[in-house]
C-alpha cells in the first residue's frame, strides 16, 4: 500500500532564493618580460539592484539583473596608484571574450591566423604581454551576453538598448569601484566595435551620474558615429569612407601588384576625399566624361571591374564588395577581417552567406573561454556562455529617434569637462566593419577645442577588426596600450 495525498491538497510551493553574487576567487602567477607577477582572479555574477520609490517613499533595492565579470588584480599593489581598466566588446550582443582572451587578459587564445589556422580543439596559453602587468582588468559581459542574465521573471528586452545598456554597465563599474576601494585608482575604459559607442558614452555618463572621471579611453575598431557605416538611402558618406578600406583589401589580395600598401591607401584617400565625394554629391548632374573618369579611378583603387562600378552606380555597398572582389577566384572575403577568405555554394550570389573571418575566430574563442572559466577560474554554470548572441535584437535606439546614432557629442563633452582625458583609437586597415577612414572622419568632427586634439592618438595595423588575431599587430598593440596607461611592469 502506498501513501497518497488527497487530490485537493495544495502542492507545496517553493519560493526561489533571492539572487546573490556568486564570485569565485583563484590565485595565479604570470611570467612577463619584466619578471613574474602574482595576481588574483575573481569570476562570477554580480547582482544589479535598483532603487524603488513608490508614492514618494523609498521602498528599498530590487534585484534586476545578474552580470558576469572576470576581474584580475595584482597582489599587493597600492590601489591609490594602481590603474584599473574596465573592458567590454560590442555587437550589440557580444560578450567580452574577444578583448579578454585575444589581447588584454593574462591568458590568450592560440588559434593561428588567416591562411594558417590551427585545427580544433585549438588552444590557450599564458599572455606574457597582458596589460595586467600595468593595470588591473575587469571584463564585463552586458545583459544577455556571456553568463549575464536578467533575474528570474525579469524582462531581458528591457536591457537591449542604448540607454539601459549604458546604465547597467555604468552601475556595475560603480559597484566594483566602490566595493574594491578603487575610487582613487586611475581608471580606464576599453571598448571594441559597438563597445566604442558604449565607452564613449560611458565616459560622460559616469561623470554626470557618479562624479567618476576616467584617465583614458581605449577605442578599438572605433565607430562613434553610426552614420559613417550605415549604407542607408540618401547617405553617401559610407561609400566614401569605405573606399580606402576596399583599396587596402584589394592590395592584400594581390590586385595592386607590387605597389606599397601605403601608396595604395594614399591614392584611395585622395580619390575618396576629392572627386568621389564630389561626384556622388553631384548625382545626375555629373557630366558624362567626368563620370566615366570617376568610374575608372574607383575601379582602379578597389580592384573591381569598371563594368561593375558602372552597374552599381558608383555606390559600392560593403557586403556586395566582400562578395565581388574575389568572385573570379571563387572566394568571398571576411567582413570583420578581409584577410580571411571562404567559399560559397555557388558564385552567383550578391552577398556572402557567412563572414569567413567570424567563422574562423568563433570556435577557438569559445573553446578557450569555456576551458578558462571552468578549469582555470573555477566558475561553473549550466547556462551557455553567449559569445555573440542575436537575442538582443532588435536593439533599441529610442534616444536617437529621427536621427542617426552618434555619441560624438557625449565624447566631446567628456573631453571638454575632463581635459586630462586621453583617447586611443586603434584602426585595422583590413577591417570591413568599422573602416579607418570613417574613424578619422568622426574624430575630425569632434566638438572639442584644438588644444585637446593632442589628447587623441591613432594607431593603424595591417590587420582587421580584431587586429590582435594578427600576431605582429598584437605585440605592437600590447606595447602601445602599456604605454597608454602609463604603467611600468612590476619587478619580479
Amino acid at each position: 500500500m502506498t501513501d497518497s495525498k488527497p487530490a485537493n491538497e495544495e502542492k507545496e510551493t517553493r519560493t526561489p532564493a533571492p539572487p546573490s553574487d556568486d564570485l569565485t576567487e583563484t590565485h595565479h602567477t604570470l611570467a612577463t618580460p619584466a619578471g613574474e607577477i602574482r595576481y588574483t582572479a575573481s569570476a562570477g555574477r554580480v547582482v544589479l539592484r535598483e532603487q524603488v520609490h513608490e508614492d514618494g517613499h523609498f521602498k528599498g533595492l530590487e534585484a534586476k539583473a545578474e552580470m558576469f565579470i572576470t576581474a584580475y588584480t595584482l597582489d599587493g599593489a597600492d590601489p591609490t596608484v594602481r590603474p584599473v581598466t574596465f573592458a567590454f566588446n560590442g555587437g550589440p550582443g557580444s560578450s567580452s571574450v574577444w578583448l579578454h582572451l585575444g589581447l588584454l587578459g593574462p591568458r590568450r587564445v592560440l588559434m593561428g591566423d588567416a591562411g594558417s589556422l590551427a585545427p580544433p580543439p585549438y588552444g590557450i596559453g599564458d599572455n606574457a604581454e597582458s596589460l595586467l602587468a600595468h593595470t588591473d582588468l575587469v571584463f564585463i559581459d552586458p545583459v544577455s551576453t556571456g553568463y549575464s542574465r536578467v533575474v528570474t521573471g525579469g524582462k531581458a528586452s528591457e536591457y537591449h538598448g542604448f540607454k539601459r545598456d549604458l546604465e547597467s554597465v555604468g552601475e556595475l563599474i560603480r559597484l566594483w569601484t566602490s566595493r574594491n576601494g578603487r575610487w582613487l585608482s586611475p581608471k580606464y575604459l576599453a571598448g571594441e566595435s559597438y563597445g566604442t559607442v558604449r565607452a564613449s558614452a560611458l565616459a560622460t555618463y559616469l561623470q554626470r551620474e557618479f562624479g567618476l572621471f576616467c584617465n583614458g579611453i581605449m577605442l578599438i575598431s572605433s565607430v562613434i558615429d553610426m552614420g559613417t557605416i550605415r549604407f542607408t538611402e540618401g547617405n553617401d558618406l559610407p561609400h566614401v569612407l569605405f573606399l580606402p578600406t576596399y583599396a587596402a583589401l584589394a592590395h592584400y589580395h594581390g590586385l595592386h601588384g607590387s605597389r606599397p600598401l601605403r601608396e595604395v591607401i594614399d591614392e584611395a584617400v585622395a580619390v575618396a576625399a576629392g572627386p568621389y565625394l564630389q561626384g556622388l554629391a553631384s548625382g545626375s548632374r555629373l557630366p558624362g566624361a567626368d563620370r566615366a573618369d570617376l568610374i575608372r579611378r574607383v575601379a582602379g583603387v578597389t580592384g573591381l571591374a569598371e563594368d561593375y562600378v558602372r552597374r552599381v552606380n558608383l555606390r559600392i555597398e560593403h557586403m556586395r564588395f566582400f562578395r565581388e572582389l574575389l568572385r573570379h577566384r571563387g572566394r568571398v572575403i571576411g567582413r570583420l577581417d578581409g584577410r580571411f577568405t571562404g567559399y560559397e555554394p555557388d558564385d552567383g550570389g550578391e552577398k556572402p552567406s557567412d563572414d569567413p573571418s567570424n567563422v574562423a575566430i568563433r570556435g577557438p574563442y569559445a573553446a578557450a573561454l569555456n576551458h578558462h572559466v571552468r578549469v582555470d577560474l573555477g566558475y561553473s554554470s549550466d547556462l551557455p556562455y553567449e559569445l555573440l548572441t542575436g537575442r538582443v535584437q532588435p536593439w533599441s535606439y529610442t534616444e536617437f529617434e529621427g536621427r542617426h546614432v552618434s555619441v560624438s557629442s557625449m565624447l566631446g563633452e567628456a573631453m571638454r569637462h575632463n581635459p586630462h582625458l586621453r583617447v586611443y583609437v586603434a584602426c585595422g586597415y583590413y577591417d570591413g566593419a568599422t573602416p579607418f577612414f570613417g574613424a578619422e572622419h568622426a574624430f575630425a568632427h569632434l566638438d572639442i577645442p584644438d588644444e585637446l586634439r593632442s589628447n587623441i592618438s591613432f594607431e593603424y595595423y595591417e590587420a582587421g577588426h580584431m587586429m590582435y588575431v594578427h600576431e605582429p599587430s598584437r605585440l605592437r598593440q600590447s606595447a602601445t596600450l602599456a604605454a597608454f596607461v602609463g604603467g611600468t611592469a612590476p619587478s619580479a
